[in-house]
């Protein structure tokens, strides 16, 4: 797929060169938006915020041109001019013209999604269309997606990167712990057993294998006073070592 496209001035500016690609490297589209707020020419929203020192308002584009004829014209799926279709799928709303990926326009998001619409349910509380798999089985949070992802701190709610919901309830995009709550992003029963094996399998030195230390759970928030090993500290309560030292080296366990 062609690279993100450069502005076109005009109708003749540069454009013969650019009308020849379709799409970009974020959509596979058969036309250029005219940006309301600069009156250029990108092939889509993401390419001109990458080229302008402004971010283009999707739902205020009127205006498209061809990249077959270089009609220019009323945002619409096909071409007056020259029958081309500019996308399999199109959205008169977000002027979203694409690849046919079974996307869908939410209402409540304000914004389309990729489907299939039938496996997607919008939680109004969390404000988000979410897996049909999650419903009545996440936590849910007001307005979750309406913050930036604390990892990568890229937009969350109108992100192209798919988000994860974790156990706790926040949102994503990468990690295996929530960075908000350190709570265990996945389901991490199989990496504690391996680390279970690796604790055993490395002995402490002498004058730090009878050491206990005190620490706090961040998947149960209980607290335990355990043998501090330096590949990990096991919670007594839920057996995670997604756990934080709690204080300093205590007492060795045969004086307690």
């Amino acid at each position: 797929m062609a690279t993100a496209a450069v502005a076109v001035e005009d109708e003749d500016g540069g454009g013969s060169q650019e009308r020849e690609r379709r799409g970009c490297e974020h959509y596979d589209r058969g036309c250029l938006l005219k940006a309301p707020c600069c009156d250029k020419f990108y092939i889509c929203r993401l390419c001109h915020d990458n080229n302008e020192d402004h971010p283009l308002d999707r739902f205020k584009v009127k205006e498209v041109q061809c990249t077959k004829c270089g009609k220019i014209q009323n945002a619409q799926q096909t071409c007056e001019e020259c029958s081309t279709v500019f996308g399999e799928y199109y959205c008169n709303i977000c002027h979203l013209f694409d690849k046919d990926k079974k996307q869908y326009h939410c209402e409540k998001c304000g914004i389309c999604r990729i489907g299939p619409k039938e496996d997607f349910f919008h939680c109004l509380k969390c404000n988000l269309c979410l897996s049909l798999s999650l419903q009545g089985h996440h936590k849910c949070i007001e307005n979750v997606s309406r913050q930036n992802c604390p990892i990568c701190l890229e937009d969350i709610h109108t992100s192209r990167v798919v988000a994860h919901v974790l156990p706790c309830g926040h949102l994503l995009h990468r990690g295996y712990r929530c960075p908000l709550c350190m709570h265990s992003a996945l389901d991490m029963t199989r990496y504690w057993r391996q680390l279970d094996n690796e604790v055993a399998q490395t002995p402490m030195p002498t004058e730090y294998q009878n050491m206990t230390v005190e620490i706090l759970c961040n998947d149960c928030s209980a607290r335990s006073t355990v043998q501090f090993h330096i590949l990990g500290m096991k919670c007594k309560s839920c057996e995670s070592y997604n756990t934080a030292q709690d204080g300093g080296c205590g007492i060795p366990l045969e004086q307690q």
